[in-house]
């Protein structure tokens, strides 16, 4: 008995905008297409899965006590892509050496906290 990979999910007002920010935007690619739901793949076994509020189990709130942390090859360059892309509550990139990362946080169209980070 095994756990074959994880899939998170967040719920959307407007899935449209969230679909358009994790496909391109990120560059993530489309692994399952359910219509109302869309998941995608991060990195070789993880997936993100972006759900209208309508038709999932779950609503979209206000306050979205979660992080999505994608570890990346280059940070500075992640900052920049997405600084040029306009993502909102884009932090500076900064070194935590106190925890071995190098790192900032963005916000994705939904509110969701994102974080983008190297591990030292």
């Amino acid at each position: 008995m095994k756990i074959e990979y994880p899939i998170t999910f967040l719920y959307y007002r407007d899935l449209a905008a969230a679909i358009s920010f994790y496909q391109q935007t990120i560059g993530l690619p489309l692994a399952v297409d359910q219509g109302w739901c869309k998941i995608f793949a991060v990195g070789p076994a993880g997936y993100v899965g972006l759900v209208d509020e309508t038709r999932g189990s779950l609503r979209a709130a206000a306050d979205k006590p979660m992080l999505l942390t994608f570890v990346v090859d280059d940070v500075d360059a992640w900052h920049a892509h997405l600084a040029a892309a306009g993502v909102r509550s884009l932090t500076e990139p900064r070194v935590h050496e106190d925890i071995g990362v190098h790192g900032f946080f963005a916000e994705d169209p939904g509110g969701y906290r994102l974080e983008f980070q190297r591990f030292l």
